[in-house]
């Protein structure tokens, strides 16, 4: 699946907010696709601006794709507007 986010929803994220508080608002846009589409969900549990963590939930939990998801979906999604962010983990 492409991409399903883009500069529109990002540039929707003031100016002002921190770097957590943009990933926050990346991960909580990319759940509504993953969960819309998959039924799965993934949450934000911690970020230090190199590695991103995360929980991954719904019908993500234990499916054998969650790694493909992991770091095919959401690096792959993250890396454009955090092209510092080196990993991707699960919690």
């Amino acid at each position: 699946m492409a991409n399903p986010i883009g500069k529109r929803e990002m540039a929707r994220i003031p100016e002002t907010a921190t770097p957590l508080e943009r990933m926050q608002a990346l991960i909580e846009t990319l759940n509504a696709y993953i969960e819309y589409y998959h039924g799965g969900a993934v949450e934000l549990v911690s970020f230090d601006g190199e590695t991103l963590k995360v929980r991954l939930g719904g019908a993500c939990r234990g499916c054998e794709l969650s790694a493909l998801t992991l770091q095919g979906w959401i690096k792959g999604t993250v890396q454009p507007f955090f092209p510092d962010v080196k990993e991707v983990v699960a919690a």
